[in-house]
């Protein structure tokens, strides 16, 4: 296989501390790294770099790991602009949230959806994102629910099956029968194509029984579960994600002292999305709360039409850094290794001799400049398995 070399690299993050400083990044500054076909195979210091069949001058730039973005909601259609706009005008709304996402999303072709996925993550790609993870849950019909999910795996492999978004408009009158239909027809027709179970464990949303009861399903068949928990209010989303070993537990914006010692004492990571409050002027959920507890962190876009319509993980960075608590290395480790962590995946995330070669050249020196140069376009080159795709 063809190796490569990318040397002369001001300061590498490879997520993993016996690498470099000894620090949660592992940095190696004046650092190099080498790639065998999709891996990384090699880094250290540039002078000792390996010979190799090409290389690749970064110049003097940063080089992070690719960001992982474990939660999003791709497969959808329409915009909700006049949504947006009220809000941030400080008028009421009333057009139907994300029964109006629905609407839109059940009356697209399947061309039509598949466009707008592909465009999202060409969007996301742009800005380093190498790993992402999307969900269904604005058809929630049978047939619409199990379509979202075949053309998310068109795309990639981290697919969540969220039938569990809304209750049904088809179903308003009958809850229990739309969790019948959830744990039932529409869990058959979608677990084949997916990784993941998801529920917004929320009021006016599905409660704690109800959830159980879907993620217990799912699990049944397969599926792994994540929840929307405590994202509105305080809940039982993250005490049930803990119980049922979650992978993610999303949000975490209300959390009580017992959400955050479980979490902290578990292996589900507490996903942070800070687009949200950006969006939708919430409050911002305390990172350090939980990082301080020693909690497992990670942040990502939540990319939906409605309360986050952002593809950035630099800007969600910023965010986090700004408005969260969190210093500007503990935000680029819960967008790389912390996203890998919600994704239960150790080949991506960082850049040490075995993982993937998926990697942001900054035009930067640091990646402290993600947070210090906010909503400035920093990401030179994107690559993915080892090719340049960006």
């Amino acid at each position: 296989m063809t190796t490569t070399a990318i040397t002369h690299i001001s300061a590498l993050v490879t997520n993993d501390p016996s690498l470099g400083d000894e620090s949660p990044l592992g940095l190696i500054q004046d650092a190099a790294v080498v790639i065998e076909g999709d891996r990384v195979v090699w880094t250290g210091a540039s002078s000792k770099a390996p010979a190799t069949d090409n290389a690749v001058d970064a110049g003097g730039r940063a080089v992070v790991p690719g960001f992982v973005d474990s939660h999003s909601h791709l497969v959808f259609a329409g915009d909700r602009t006049q949504e947006f706009n009220a809000r941030m005008s400080g008028r009421p709304y009333s057009a139907g949230g994300i029964r109006t996402t629905v609407a839109a999303t059940r009356a697209a072709t399947d061309e039509q959806l598949s466009a707008n996925v592909a465009r999202y993550l060409a969007e996301a790609l742009r800005q380093g994102t190498t790993t992402f993870e999307t969900k269904s849950g604005y058809g929630l019909t049978v047939e619409d629910e199990a379509r979202a999910l075949r053309i998310a795996a068109r795309h990639t492999d981290e697919v969540t099956f969220l039938g569990a978004h809304i209750v049904s408009p088809d179903y308003a009158d009958d809850p229990a029968g739309y969790v019948d239909l959830v744990t039932g027809p529409m869990l058959d027709a979608c677990a084949p194509y997916a990784r993941w179970i998801d529920v917004f464990c929320e009021r006016g949303a599905f409660d704690g029984d109800q959830a159980r009861a879907i993620l217990t399903a799912g699990r049944a068949r397969g599926l792994h579960p994540r929840v929307h928990a405590n994202q509105l209010g305080h809940g039982p989303g993250v005490q049930l994600a803990v119980e049922l070993d979650a992978a993610s537990a999303d949000h975490c914006t209300h959390l009580t002292d017992a959400d955050v010692d479980a979490l902290a004492q578990s292996d589900t990571v507490a996903t942070l999305l800070p687009g949200a409050e950006f969006s939708t002027r919430a409050a911002w959920p305390d990172a350090r709360r939980l990082l301080d507890a020693g909690a497992t962190v990670a942040l990502s876009t939540d990319c939906n039409p409605g309360s986050s319509f952002t593809s950035s993980v630099p800007f969600c960075v910023a965010l986090a850094v700004r408005d969260m608590g969190m210093t500007p290395d503990e935000a680029l480790w819960s967008a790389t290794a912390g996203g890998a962590a919600a994704l239960r995946r150790d080949d991506v995330g960082r850049l040490a001799p075995g993982a993937r070669a998926d990697l942001v050249i900054l035009d930067a020196p640091s990646h402290v400049h993600l947070a210090y140069r906010p909503g400035v376009p920093l990401v030179r080159e994107v690559w993915r398995a080892g090719a340049r795709v960006a």
